[in-house]
């Protein structure tokens, strides 16, 4: 099991790939005139492909260690893309950028951290919540001009960000007590022993 789990060709980890290999497209259409709801397609099609790819890893028993680090890294790399676009037109504000950016950069490193010890903390309920909110308040940013009186895209991108940092908390309290509950298997398979 642990082998299968080092594999790196497999086809939700494709579609991680694909995903990331999408931001640049993303960036270029929506820096091209005219090509903002080609950009809006590429990024509804990469939400569906993180969907997609979970499902396939869990049905097919295809979880990998490449995807469990790369799959997260590839939807925030996506998400922030769209935010930082989004807020370089003045659509959205730039502090919830800032705010993804610090969380995600430490879930990043405490998955890294805890995948090194064979340690896996899976995902809360609050984090798939915060991520549909924060998905549909970018799909219809790109429809801003009809929220004018009442921008909803802000608010719905708001509470987004504010179950991020519930499901941040959650993570973290999680990853500490899995931390110290951790005790390294020696080589021939018995227990640590004090030096």
């Amino acid at each position: 099991m642990r082998e299968g789990r080092k594999r790196i060709w497999t086809v939700p980890n494709a579609l991680t790939m694909l995903r990331l290999a999408l931001i640049p497209v993303f960036w270029i259409l929506m820096t091209t005139r005219d090509n903002e709801y080609a950009a809006l397609g590429v990024f509804i099609f990469a939400s569906l492909t993180d969907l997609l790819d979970g499902y396939i890893a869990r049905k097919y028993d295809l979880i990998t260690e490449f995807g469990m680090l790369f799959d997260p890294l590839a939807d925030k790399l996506m998400v922030i893309s769209v935010i930082w676009a989004l807020a370089s037109k003045g659509i959205l504000p730039w502090p919830p950028l800032w705010i993804l950016a610090v969380k995600e950069t430490i879930m990043i490193v405490g998955s890294y951290l805890l995948l090194k010890r064979n340690l896996v903390v899976s995902a809360k309920s609050v984090g798939k919540f915060a991520q549909f909110f924060i998905v549909v308040s970018l799909i219809i940013s790109f429809f801003h001009e009809h929220f004018q009186s009442f921008p909803a895209h802000v608010y719905m991108l708001g509470i987004g960000v504010f179950l991020s940092l519930i499901a941040l908390a959650y993570y973290l309290h999680s990853g500490i007590l899995a931390a110290r509950a951790y005790k390294p298997q020696q080589p021939n398979g018995g227990e640590p022993h004090d030096a």
